[in-house]
């Protein structure tokens, strides 16, 4: 068995091969070192020059924590009221509000705005709209933390217009929001304005024909009796109405066999049932009061009055309900707060003066050894006629391709 501690000639071979192999890299470069050494010297001064030329860029940062979504704080209030308490969208909730604001806050119309209040496309010498916000996106960094928070960051040449810039966001993103319905209370607010609106109407329009009525027939009041049974038959279906409105937008999102869904429905049989009892009493469902006693024109009267109560009756549920979800809305607008506002920034962000010369030069002094390597194999290729053969042939092949 041959002894491994003394090595034989053919490691002695391999052992010389490795040898010559690591002193011919050194030669190449002891060789080359002056090409070696400008080039990384150039590259270094180049880097160096560019560098300074580069201006200074600071970035302001405010941190915000978006509004969290909650249950709304008047749902109690509406059901005392008896009406829409379960509007649609209600058990909905967004589920990461920071998602939706961060998007807010990249949005084109928030974007707009910003351009428009700062005249940005005549500061950044943009010649399109879509030029100017991608400008503005290209200066912008927003971010989501895992802590919850919210960070806007804008880097600039001037540090006061970065700080203003980031500022500027959080207050168009709080008027963005009271604009859009992104709370359970503003689509309560919105839902409740519209059924408003509609009940206003209406109401205007009963009124016009009681005062024409009045007007034609002479009459001012009906007999008391026929009063008091058109106030409590016209409440009832008020009543009725308010429950059916809000059934139908708890449809939106809630199924037959949704607990508070059959209760209402429930409601709206008792309240029917009482219905059905007065009309009962009087000379049909039309609430005729017994016209033994009234003439046709008294008769007209009445159920003129009786359309001008029960649209002032709605319009009276609608407008506590639109109120109550407008004070909703405004607790819930008022939840975004600014954890740190910007400041101007006393120190830049960039450039990385330091840390581009140092790569600009370590590039530049491996591609020097590279090229030595090259050029000391294309030496030793002319002088090697094989070699010289085949590297002829390339260049031609090359030509060829070209």
């Amino acid at each position: 068995m041959q002894n491994q501690d003394n090595p034989t000639p053919a490691n002695h071979a391999a052992q010389d091969d490795d040898e010559i192999s690591l002193m011919d890299l050194l030669l190449v470069l002891a060789k080359h070192n002056r090409f070696i050494i400008k080039l990384t010297g150039a590259v270094a001064v180049l880097a160096v020059i560019y560098a300074l030329l580069q201006p200074n860029i600071y970035t302001a940062k405010t941190v915000i924590l978006p509004p969290q979504q909650g249950a709304s704080t008047a749902s109690m209030l509406l059901g005392q009221l008896g009406g829409l308490a379960g509007l649609a969208g209600g058990a909905a909730g967004i589920k990461s509000p920071n998602d939706l604001h961060i998007g807010m806050l990249k949005s084109h119309t928030l974007a707009d705005q910003m351009i428009t209040r700062f005249k940005l496309q005549q500061k950044f010498k943009a010649k399109t709209m879509e030029a100017t916000r991608a400008t503005l996106a290209g200066g912008t960094l927003i971010a989501s933390g895992k802590d919850g928070f919210i960070t806007i960051e804008y880097s600039d040449k001037d540090p006061q217009f970065a700080a203003t810039i980031a500022n500027a966001y959080v207050e168009e993103l709080d008027r963005l929001n009271s604009t859009l319905a992104v709370t359970e209370a503003s689509r309560k607010r919105l839902f409740f304005e519209k059924q408003l609106k509609s009940a206003r109407t209406n109401l205007d329009v009963a009124e016009i024909a009681l005062k024409q009525t009045q007007e034609r027939t002479g009459m001012i009041q009906p007999e008391a009796q026929s009063g008091a049974l058109i106030a409590a038959v016209t409440n009832l279906r008020a009543q009725i109405a308010a429950k059916e409105v809000e059934l139908a937008a708890m449809g939106a999102f809630a199924t037959p066999q949704n607990p508070d869904y059959r209760q209402i429905q429930q409601v709206i049989a008792g309240l029917r049932a009482q219905l059905a009892k007065l009309e009962a009493n009087s000379a049909g469902r039309d609430i005729k009061v017994p016209t033994g006693k009234l003439p046709e024109t008294g008769l007209e009267f009445l159920r003129k009055t009786r359309d001008f109560k029960y649209q002032e009756t709605l319009y009276e549920l609608l407008s506590k309900q639109f109120e109550i979800a407008k004070i909703d809305e405004a607790k819930e607008a008022a939840l975004i707060q600014v954890v740190d506002k910007a400041l101007v920034p006393e120190q830049k962000s960039k450039p990385k003066r330091s840390l581009i010369v140092i790569l600009a030069t370590l590039m530049a002094l491996f591609l020097g050894v590279l090229l030595a390597f090259v050029k000391e194999a294309s030496e030793r290729a002319s002088q090697d006629p094989a070699s010289a053969e085949r590297m002829n042939l390339l260049r031609r092949y090359l030509r060829r391709g070209a």
